[in-house]
């Protein structure tokens, strides 16, 4: 079977779709002579400037490969193109340029680039990463995950990729554009150590602003510098007051989604740049505690005592934790934290 030319750029863009590599569709929908193009003429635009078909002479095709690239980098944002002599006025939203050539001849493009998702990679199995997982995928990024136990994550999501640790190497490789450590006090210093060592630019941490500033301590530590910091969201998202695994995700996927139209070069509205980036967790204390939860005076966390992961009896109480990480630290400053529980508790009651 004889390939058309049309054929052949349909089954290029097939290719570029599944290796996940950006490009831009260029067509024809004006040319006014002289001009070689004609109307329906079509190519393909790699973000390196490859061009594949053919919409003109080479008078245009600086010009279009120039514009597709920008478009390319604008996220997928479309883009007419006129290319002209003619001074004739236009609508605001066409991009003029000069033609280049002495034919002087008018051509109008229509540039579609096609942009992959970005990519999520999650790390930890906590019931907040799995919700984390699915709002993503809702939110049309691409999703991997990683974890020392995998399990959890191949049975729940059809996922872009799982790693079965937090190797920096493997995470690097996939090219993330955000990181979210949802590890939730299983081993949260070495997966945020791997995040933060990767080259993402964002790392998002879901914590407490608490237990955040200790992990930001423990990551200067282990060699981490002040520059890569400032790539850490910690909190992760806005404080809504997040309880449940679903609303605490939620709050962490709504950080990604605005720094992704950040990133895109997108306004965003003014109440967006006013939401506080901090974990509903760290408010909480002052927050109506239901009378079966128990406010958790190492993170801040509200803990449904029926469900706490840990119990520990200290000063004629029973303390309630969420994770290994903060019965560990409960247990190394227990007076500290027992005074902290006991102003929790004297607040819910007033």
């Amino acid at each position: 079977m004889t390939m058309t030319p049309d054929t052949l750029l349909l089954q290029l863009a097939l290719r570029l779709i599944e290796q996940q590599k950006p490009f831009a569709f260029t067509t024809v929908i004006r040319a006014i002579s002289p001009t070689s193009a004609y109307v329906g003429a079509q190519a393909i635009i790699e973000a390196d400037g490859t061009l594949h078909g053919w919409i003109g002479g080479g008078c245009a095709k600086g010009v279009v490969v120039k514009a597709a690239q920008e478009a390319i980098r604008g996220a997928g944002n479309p883009k007419l193109v006129r290319i002209s002599n003619d001074g004739a006025l236009t609508d605001a939203d066409v991009e003029n340029h000069a033609m280049p050539c002495a034919s002087n001849g008018t051509i109008e493009f229509f540039i579609q680039s096609i942009v992959p998702a970005p990519l999520l990679v999650v790390l930890g199995t906590s019931p907040a990463a799995i919700e984390a997982c699915v709002l993503a995928k809702r939110m049309g990024l691409r999703v991997a995950a990683a974890a020392t136990d995998t399990v959890p994550l191949i049975n729940t999501i059809d996922l872009h990729q799982v790693i079965d640790s937090f190797d920096v190497v493997a995470l690097d490789a996939l090219g993330p554009s955000f990181v979210l450590v949802a590890t939730q006090g299983e081993g949260d210093e070495a997966a945020l150590e791997a995040a933060l060592r990767t080259t993402a630019g964002s790392v998002l941490l879901i914590a407490s602003e608490r237990k955040a500033e200790k992990l930001r301590q423990a990551m200067r530590l282990r060699g981490i510098t002040d520059e890569r910091l400032a790539a850490l969201h910690a909190p992760a998202g806005p404080d809504i007051h997040a309880r449940a695994p679903v609303e605490i995700a939620l709050a962490a996927i709504a950080a990604v989604v605005a720094l992704r139209r950040t990133a895109e070069g997108e306004d965003t509205p003014a109440s967006a740049h006013s939401l506080s980036m901090s974990h509903g967790n760290e408010s909480l204390a002052s927050a109506p505690v239901p009378s079966n939860a128990y406010v958790n005076p190492v993170c801040g966390v509200v803990v449904d005592r029926a469900s706490a992961k840990h119990v520990l009896e200290f000063g004629g109480l029973s303390h309630y934790f969420c994770c290994d990480g903060c019965k560990v630290e409960f247990e190394r400053e227990p007076e500290k934290y027992l005074a902290i529980a006991l102003r929790s508790q004297k607040g819910a009651a007033l």
